[in-house]
């Protein structure tokens, strides 16, 4: 009887614990269903692109992503659409602003989905239709979310710097890619560099 006593206090705070979590939480929890390959008329994918971008950037600037979730799920759903659909666009199908669609679709949708289209990137990369800055973050993304550390220290985590692979090269491996100092970075963050 005792133990059957001390097994329900267990469960009965643990059921507390999450649910205490669950709700300073609540803010950073939303899930809209899985994303989808739905129709697209690939004839039409600059005007999409140009309506995705749109969208994704006056998503962000509100910093309302909760109340934005489903309008940001269609616009990874089309991102991804289009690349399976269409092909991965070039900047000889498409303008810059298009390109920085794909790859915003891509940046801002599940771990799953940027490893698997993260080829298509480097690719895209390679040929010149996206940067090496926005290769350097999406890699930081997809090394963060396997709890890995990141290489370009562009990820960002509870307001500290996600940690970082090698921190004392780390400038030479922003040069490379076309990024400001580390420094200069994260002063838009308020926080300052400590390699050590």
């Amino acid at each position: 009887m005792r133990i059957k006593k001390i097994l329900l206090s267990i469960l009965a705070a643990l059921v507390l614990m999450i649910s205490i979590f669950l709700y300073m939480n609540k803010d950073k929890f939303v899930y809209v269903g899985p994303v989808d390959i739905i129709e697209v008329d690939c004839s039409k994918k600059l005007q999409i692109l140009s309506q995705v971008l749109e969208s994704d950037q006056r998503i962000r600037k509100s910093n309302e992503l909760i109340k934005y979730a489903k309008e940001d799920h269609r616009n990874q759903e089309l991102v991804i659409s289009i690349i399976e659909k269409c092909g991965m666009p070039t900047l000889k199908e498409v303008g810059q602003k298009q390109m920085d669609a794909i790859w915003l679709g891509l940046q801002h949708t599940t771990n799953e989905i940027r490893k698997k289209y993260f080829p298509q990137i480097e690719k895209a990369v390679e040929n010149g239709d996206l940067s090496k800055q926005q290769y350097a973050l999406m890699k930081d993304r997809i090394l963060m979310d396997e709890g890995k550390p990141q290489i370009y220290g562009s990820q960002i985590e509870n307001g500290k710097l996600y940690k970082l692979e090698n921190p004392e090269t780390v400038n030479e491996r922003r040069k490379k890619m076309g990024m400001e100092p580390i420094e200069d970075y994260l002063k838009n963050f308020n926080i300052q560099f400590n390699p050590n």
